[in-house]
């Protein structure tokens, strides 16, 4: 609320560089929450695959968090405006990456009643493997669309 009041004063002012330079650094804030949100639904997203995959078996409540955090993924970033995304294919993908290591720290709590350390948990699943079927996910609900 501040920086609109300080915005609202530079174009009164008819400062209008420095009105600029302040959307920009408004405009990069929102993204970056934005992208902040992505992450943090990529690692519920893939919490849920790494315990399907070290249980070999999969519940309810996993397949309704995996849905609603695809669905969430995907309106986020989603730009209303242009119809494009804030990330491509490419940067999900490094999100995803990214966010594997919490995913799995997470995991090793949960997955068999938090049997596993990490380390052993990691040799259960396969990052490669765990992030493309999230890809492949977030892909697949995109186009049903």
């Amino acid at each position: 609320m501040e920086e609109l009041i300080a915005l609202r004063e530079l174009l009164q002012t008819g400062n209008l560089s420095s009105a600029l330079l302040m959307i920009d650094e408004m405009e990069e804030m929102s993204k970056k929450d934005i992208l902040n949100q992505i992450r943090s639904y990529s690692i519920i997203l893939l919490l849920h695959l790494i315990k399907q995959k070290a249980e070999n078996r999969t519940t309810r409540s996993w397949e309704v968090s995996i849905r609603n955090s695809t669905l969430e993924i995907q309106d986020l970033n989603a730009r209303p405006n242009s119809k494009g995304n804030y990330l491509n294919n490419q940067e999900l993908r490094e999100s995803l990456d990214s966010g594997f290591r919490q995913a799995i720290n997470q995991a090793s709590l949960e997955v068999n009643e938090g049997r596993y350390d990490v380390c052993e948990l990691e040799k259960i699943v396969d990052k490669q493997e765990i992030c493309d079927r999230a890809m492949m996910i977030i892909s697949s609900q995109r186009d049903l669309d």
